[in-house]
């Protein structure tokens, strides 16, 4: 019986579920579904020109996975263009990497880093030492359980969030 899938992050839900040919019916094309995390490595290595062991510690997996990700992902997406298919980006073992909004309190400026970035030592628009986190973003603290995990961080993924494996895509 094979290992079940490690959770893999990813940066952030794609901006459309579907990639087709132009002018033909999607109800007329056979469909490939690529999984959010093929898509998220296809993204790492292709778009953003990471070498695979950066790309896979950014997705929580090893070097090998990440390879096999990859080397799936660009045979779907080579498959879809060259026989004229859609691809239906969903499913797949994932997290969505959380954004932590970071707030000046002198001028209101905000911005967002991925979790486990360092936060920004001063404010980018007026440079003032007030930019902490957003108070819409403050949780209860560390110390109190919460979620089903109970362990004070959300419960099962470090507070930051749940995994979506049994789920057919990423939902907020």
């Amino acid at each position: 019986m094979p290992r079940p899938c490690k959770c893999r992050w990813i940066a952030a839900e794609p901006p459309v579920s579907a990639f087709k040919p132009v002018g033909v019916p999607g109800r007329q094309l056979e469909a490939i579904e690529l999984g959010l995390d093929e898509l998220e490595a296809l993204r790492l290595a292709d778009l953003e020109g990471l070498y695979h062991d950066s790309a896979a510690e950014r997705m929580g997996v090893s070097r090998p996975t990440f390879g096999r990700l990859i080397e799936r992902a660009r045979h779907k997406v080579a498959c879809a263009l060259l026989q004229s298919k859609m691809l239906v980006f969903k499913g797949g073992p994932v997290m969505v990497q959380e954004q932590r909004t970071f707030e000046c309190a002198e001028c209101g400026a905000r911005v967002q880093i991925p979790h486990g970035a360092a936060p920004p030592a001063e404010c980018p628009s007026c440079h003032s030492k007030s930019f902490q986190r957003a108070a819409d973003e403050r949780g209860c603290g560390r110390g109190a359980p919460a979620g089903p995990g109970g362990g004070g961080h959300g419960g099962g993924g470090g507070g930051r969030g749940r995994c979506r494996r049994h789920r057919g895509g990423v939902t907020g």
